[in-house]
């Protein structure tokens, strides 16, 4: 068992989440499924209650919680990628499964969970400080998918 596990509540569907990600996402699975021993709040005896998973190598355990807690962008994944053809399967999985597009290369799962599509371009850019930050985020901030060629052009001014 990881020392550090991130624990996402779900209202009642851990495992679907968590058989979605394993499907897109390299170095992702599905290590363990468990049924409540007895009736709980927001759900029966038998009832999947946790789902342990990883996600790129991260260790998680989805919680059937009910719907008292909403996500929000103050917790997101953050999945960087190598070229567009990888920021695009990644971000076409999540938005059309039923997720939602936002700004910045940010999308949403049809679970609500926040996920950054972040090309390794632009976080070079970033670190790279000066004018080169500067232009790669002025571009970044017109984007919704990130456009990998339109941060390069950026950067090299």
């Amino acid at each position: 068992m990881a020392k550090n596990t991130i624990c996402i509540w779900y209202d009642k569907d851990a495992e679907a989440a968590a058989r979605f990600y394993t499907e897109v996402f390299p170095d992702s699975a599905v290590t363990g499924v468990h049924r409540a021993p007895g009736d709980y709040p927001s759900g029966k005896q038998g009832d999947v209650l946790t789902v342990e998973f990883t996600v790129a190598g991260i260790p998680c355990l989805g919680l059937n919680g009910g719907p008292v807690f909403k996500h929000s962008e103050a917790f997101s994944f953050q999945i960087s990628t190598e070229d567009q053809a990888e920021t695009d399967r990644y971000w076409n999985a999540i938005v059309g499964n039923g997720g939602q597009e936002s700004e910045c290369g940010w999308c949403k799962d049809r679970w609500g969970i926040s996920w950054q599509i972040t090309p390794r371009t632009l976080m070079e850019a970033l670190s790279a400080g000066g004018s080169e930050a500067k232009r790669a985020f002025a571009a970044m901030m017109t984007m919704r998918k990130i456009d990998v060629a339109a941060i390069d052009a950026a950067r090299r001014g």
